[in-house]
């Protein structure tokens, strides 16, 4: 679990599972794999396994212990809907996230199959952002098991973006992050891919966020997008009154 996470759009990180298998496109240069080995390198006891699919009990209640309100994002690095995590502890994970309201969890996941399989038996707590990952227009059907859940906030991570997707259906979406590829062998990004969809989202008045342009030095590429940043959120599922919302619409 870690606080101050430096991912753009999360504030804090919370893996009661590590490890994974790939799936999609998306997955060839998955960053997950190359930190979990360099962890297991250094002797980390969570990455004892290297990436290989690991469930975390002696975290599962890690997110009770922080009292002051966060944006957690569930398994960084991992797949809490991977075939291998046992569906008992999918929902230990879900009641854990209902215990702790002061909190936002976001779950992102490219298996929407089993999402849909057991989307009825999760409780789905109003604190819950859940999302689905798009990285090419192939994989839009994503967004359609996504729209069957009775997520409270449901968002796309575009990320590696890897193609232009002309036509994203964000009728039950209400939240996009947009981001290019990172770290050795990235893929190129195309602008046009990026404003494309940016103009959707407003269009659609879904708000957007861009991460990054990616690239091997990621920082280096910055994230401004026709001289701005992007960072808007969305202000549905802050149930925390009072809270700072960053650049909210």
């Amino acid at each position: 679990m870690s606080i101050n996470s430096n991912i753009e759009w999360t504030e804090a990180t919370w893996n009661p599972t590590t490890g994974c298998t790939k799936i999609s496109e998306g997955c060839r240069n998955c960053y997950a794999e190359r930190i979990a080995k360099r962890l297991q390198a250094i002797g980390n006891y969570n990455y004892r396994n290297g990436f290989n699919l690991t469930i975390h009990y002696h975290l599962l209640e890690k997110p009770l212990a922080w009292k002051k309100p966060q944006i957690i994002f569930v398994n960084s690095m991992s797949d809490l809907f991977h075939e291998s995590v046992p569906e008992a502890f999918i929902l230990e994970v879900f009641e854990i996230i209902r215990q702790s309201p002061w909190h936002v969890f976001q779950i992102l996941t490219k298996r929407s199959e089993r999402l849909v399989k057991i989307n009825s038996k999760i409780n789905w707590p109003k604190n819950c952002w859940l999302g689905v990952t798009v990285e090419r227009e192939d994989y839009s059907f994503r967004i359609s098991h996504l729209a069957q859940t009775q997520a409270n906030v449901k968002f796309l991570s575009l990320e590696p973006l890897l193609g232009p997707i002309p036509y994203l259906d964000l009728k039950w979406i209400d939240w996009v992050i947009v981001g290019g590829e990172s770290g050795p062998g990235a893929r190129i990004m195309k602008k046009g891919w990026v404003t494309d969809i940016r103009d959707q989202c407003l269009a659609a008045e879904t708000p957007f966020f861009f991460k990054q342009w990616g690239g091997f030095h990621r920082k280096k590429a910055g994230r401004l997008l026709d001289g701005q940043s992007w960072d808007q959120i969305p202000k549905k599922g802050f149930l925390m009154p009072n809270r700072p919302i960053k650049a909210a619409v």
